[in-house]
């Protein structure tokens, strides 16, 4: 499985300042999150059938370096924590510039949510075994309770 998600910095994603503003990281962190799941079978279509999506709780960005106009960019995703039944979960991305230098670190909590209950859910069996093949971080712990 690819775990990596590249994109290009945009006009739109720039502040002020001329550097990649604080909410497009999240945004890329969120498609990265995104294409990974769809790649493994936890696509759109299926949320949409199951009436399930995933939901954050929070969500943390650590800066570490200026991104510019027109850089390229990489992110990868990896698992850092978990519950066996994959109902709660934490995910790192890390952003790396077209240099290779990390530009940043965002971490997310969540969980599935039943978009009908408006409660938290978990997923069918043969999904949560799709879930528990993403990329485990090397400090990867299980949750428990």
């Amino acid at each position: 499985m690819n775990n990596v998600y590249e994109g290009k910095v945009m006009w739109s994603h720039l502040d002020v300042n001329m550097h990649m503003r604080h909410s497009a990281y999240a945004d890329f962190a969120a498609q990265a999150r995104i294409s990974v799941l769809d790649s493994l079978g936890l696509d759109f279509k299926t949320f949409q059938d199951l009436k399930v999506g995933p939901i954050l709780f929070r969500e943390e960005l650590v800066y570490l370096r200026e991104v510019g106009l027109n850089e390229k960019i990489k992110v990868t995703i990896e698992l850092t924590k978990s519950r066996s039944d994959g109902a709660r979960w934490s995910i790192r991305h890390i952003v790396y510039r077209e240099d290779g230098v990390r530009a940043a670190v965002v971490t997310v909590d969540g969980a599935w949510l039943d978009v009908e209950k408006r409660k938290l859910t978990v997923l069918p069996a043969n999904l949560v075994e799709k879930f528990a093949t993403l990329p485990k971080s090397i400090d990867f712990e299980e949750i428990h309770a």
